[in-house]
């Protein structure tokens, strides 16, 4: 019973406890959602107002801009106004410009009226002018023309032979003048000794007998020597000597030095001449080596190909005329130096140029063609500038000279040649050459007579006056001056001199 009373009252307890609870948190629940909605209209209420206020300032916005753009569209507006009242000035400016052009058209065309009518009256009395003239000089108005034509050319080449001479004249005197100077200072400036020109190589003997080992048994020590390099011996009646010769100056020294080692040796035979050569033609390798560096020391040259210095060496050996060739090379530099100082040409370009300009003589013997264009083609294979590579392959013309340095190194090749005992040449060459300038000049129309004079430094030539006039007397000079560079190889230069004489002979009775 007790236990039912307890059960009983625990159920009673946790009952009005559950009621409680309910209670309590219903109140609860019913605060948070009337605190819920008054927030809520609250927001609302504070969104009503901003809405409101947006609304307002669209509205104040809308209206701005409505004025603005009513604001453009006047000024606009205006605008095009002032175009059109503009367009309208001249369109009217414009339609009284063309009334006053139809207006001067209209005068034109009655002056024209009038100006051709009295065109034809000119052209009318014209050609009575002319048929009264036919009529008097019994001419037609051709064959006048022609007749006058003949007289105008006639005079005008005598102007123009006049002037052509005054202008040469005072040219050359200037030129003349300036070119002295110029050529004197240079060659003050620079000296240079001379060698002779020779194909044969002299080796002294001790005495007569030592030919006959040089011959050797059955000419076996002559012919294993002249094999070893490549020259000719000639063992005939000279006394005490011996010549050697051969084109190729360096093959020459090779075998002088070789033959002056196996004479003073005294045991010649095959081997040792093959030692001695080998020997011979290393020292000559070395001899050519150093030539080259000096000669660039010397003309003040600086970063040379070793190939183009081995090449500068081999000119030691090389002459021609009788000048040596890298003397010739070494002067031509100098003076290339001081003519560029003189007239304002690239100093570099005209030493460089000068002392490698007959660079192609070393090896012409080997190739063929010009000296000037197998230069110039291996100074471009080893790296030679450009300006440098036209001087050396123009400096006789075989190209076209593209500076001022390539007629300066020309000019200096000429003097370093031309130079009194610089150069001389042998009988038979010089009878040819005096030969073929007479034959040049006797080539052209018009020649009566042609003399090469002053040892082939100049060739007078007499025309026929009836058939050559002073203009084409000039003409002829030039055209055989120029025919001789293209045709001859001579040292310095030649004079060329056409003399137009005309004599009148009468005779008293």
């Amino acid at each position: 019973m007790d236990i039912l009373v307890f059960f009983l009252e625990a159920i009673f307890a946790a009952g009005f406890g559950f009621a409680v609870g309910y209670l309590y948190h219903r109140n609860i629940t019913e605060k948070k959602l009337k605190s819920a909605d008054e927030r809520a209209a609250d927001i609302i209420a504070k969104a009503e107002a901003q809405a409101q206020q947006k609304e307002v300032e669209a509205k104040e916005e809308a209206l701005k801009l409505r004025n603005e753009a009513e604001n453009d569209i006047n000024r606009k507006r205006r605008e095009i106004d002032k175009q059109e009242e503009r367009f309208q000035q001249r369109q009217e400016s414009l339609e009284r410009r063309l009334e006053n052009l139809e207006k001067k058209e209209r005068n034109l065309n009655k002056r024209q009226s009038v100006v051709d009518r009295k065109a034809n009256e000119i052209e009318k009395i014209h050609e009575q002018r002319l048929a009264e003239l036919e009529r008097i000089s019994q001419m037609t108005r051709d064959e006048a023309k022609d007749e006058l034509l003949k007289m105008v050319e006639q005079d005008t080449r005598q102007d123009m032979t006049r002037i052509i001479r005054q202008v040469e004249a005072d040219t050359k005197a200037e030129a003349d003048r300036k070119a002295r100077e110029i050529i004197v200072l240079a060659m003050q400036r620079v000296a240079s000794d001379q060698v002779s020109e020779t194909v044969v190589s002299a080796v002294p003997l001790p005495s007569d007998e030592m030919k006959g080992r040089i011959i050797g048994r059955q000419g076996r020590n002559i012919r294993a020597f002249e094999n070893a390099t490549g020259v000719d011996v000639i063992v005939d009646d000279t006394p005490e000597a011996i010549i050697l010769s051969g084109f190729d100056p360096v093959r020459r020294e090779v075998a002088r030095l070789a033959m002056s080692r196996l004479i003073t040796d005294g045991r010649i035979h095959p081997a040792r001449i093959e030692k001695l050569v080998q020997k011979a033609q290393e020292e000559v390798e070395q001899t050519i080596k150093e030539a080259g560096e000096q000669a660039i020391y010397d003309a003040g040259v600086r970063r040379l190909h070793p190939e183009i210095i081995k090449l500068l060496g081999r000119l030691q050996f090389r002459t021609s005329y009788g000048q040596n060739q890298r003397e010739h090379a070494i002067e031509a530099s100098r003076l290339a130096v001081v003519i560029a100082n003189e007239v304002g040409g690239d100093v570099e370009i005209c030493r460089e140029g000068a002392l490698l300009h007959d660079i192609g003589k070393a090896v012409d013997h080997e190739v063929e063609g010009p000296h000037a264009i197998i230069g110039a083609d291996i100074a471009k294979r080893y790296g030679v500038s450009a300006p440098v590579v036209n001087c050396i392959a123009s400096h006789h013309h075989e190209i076209e000279q593209e500076s001022l340095e390539a007629v300066i190194v020309e000019v200096a090749d000429a003097i370093s040649g031309a130079r009194p005992g610089a150069r001389r040449e042998s009988l038979e060459n010089y009878v040819k050459r005096i030969k073929a300038l007479e034959d040049i000049a006797h080539s052209f129309k018009g020649v009566e007579e042609a003399f090469a004079i002053q040892a082939g430094r100049e060739v007078r030539i007499i025309v026929r006056p009836e058939e050559v006039d002073d203009y084409e007397a000039i003409k002829m000079s030039k055209d055989i001056a120029r025919q001789v560079e293209e045709n001859l190889q001579y040292p310095g230069q030649i004079k060329v001199t056409v003399v137009r004489e005309t004599r009148a002979v009468d005779y008293a009775k």
